[in-house]
């Protein structure tokens, strides 16, 4: 079978040799005038692709509408559409595995109307080459999504979580409340005055009712595909220097889905 890219030398050679006009020569060649065309729409592409196919190598985990908005950024595409057709001709496809979803009753989430006015909280745990255990506390804006701080240590009591969003604040706006699971570092009597003082309401979920705290589960989520299985952590201080990276990577570059594929901080700023 010959393919169209083997045709179209036969049009160029038509229309060159025997001066023949491009239509005649298609319909000769037999190949549409359409496809005939197509080499120079590549031509054109190649920045793009080229550029796509740097950012599908440094972020293996994001699909063509991660890289759609990363390219967009930069100028280099206008819609999805022509993403995608790139991101396919390239073979840049992630392979998933299906999962089977439980089905649970939706309850509706209360969405905030700015930045600071709600937050959510929650642990994730890992562990460094070694076999020794971490955990990172992560503190996310329900509005913007933006991480607000990420706390890294190899245990963290309630004292160290109230000291740290204490800490937090000192560096934004004070939320008027926080969302968190019924963890014992939450639930904590230092955690407890934490709040009379600072004025900040704590609000559980209820206990196996993760989707209650969506904002920081959905987070989490990702930052364990996109950073923490990424990594082969050696030290502790190795840990922490990557994930300030990817925190600083997420905040002000990655384009987030839930935001029209803006970045974090760059979301928050419209409504500044």
């Amino acid at each position: 079978m010959v393919t169209p890219a083997a045709r179209k030398p036969i049009v160029q050679h038509l229309t060159e040799q025997f001066n023949l006009s491009e239509r005649v020569a298609c319909r000769l060649a037999g190949l549409s005038r359409t496809a005939y065309r197509y080499q120079s729409r590549l031509r054109d592409d190649m920045p793009a692709r080229l550029e796509l196919k740097a950012l599908a190598a440094r972020y293996p985990r994001y699909g063509y509408l991660m890289l759609h908005g990363l390219l967009k950024a930069q100028r280099l595409v206008v819609n999805k559409k022509h993403t995608y057709q790139l991101y396919t001709e390239e073979g840049l496809q992630i392979r998933t595995k299906k999962r089977k979803k439980l089905t649970r009753p939706k309850q509706p989430l209360e969405i905030p109307t700015a930045p600071n006015q709600r937050w959510s909280m929650d642990f994730v745990s890992d562990q460094l080459s070694n076999g020794r255990r971490f955990r990172v506390l992560n503190v996310v804006d329900d509005y913007s999504r933006e991480i607000v701080g990420q706390l890294v240590s190899v245990s963290i009591s309630g004292r160290q979580v109230a000291r740290f969003l204490g800490q937090l604040i000192e560096q934004r706006t004070k939320p008027a409340k926080i969302v968190c699971d019924n963890g014992t570092e939450f639930t904590s009597k230092a955690m407890f005055f934490w709040s009379k003082e600072s004025g900040i309401s704590l609000g559980f979920i209820q206990p196996g009712k993760p989707t209650q705290n969506a904002f920081v589960e959905s987070l989490n989520g990702k930052f364990r595909n996109e950073c923490l299985n990424q990594h082969w952590f050696r030290t502790l201080d190795e840990a922490k220097y990557e994930i300030d990276l990817w925190r600083e990577h997420y905040n002000h570059v990655r384009p987030h889905s839930s935001l029209n594929y803006m970045p974090p901080v760059e979301y928050a700023k419209q409504v500044a």
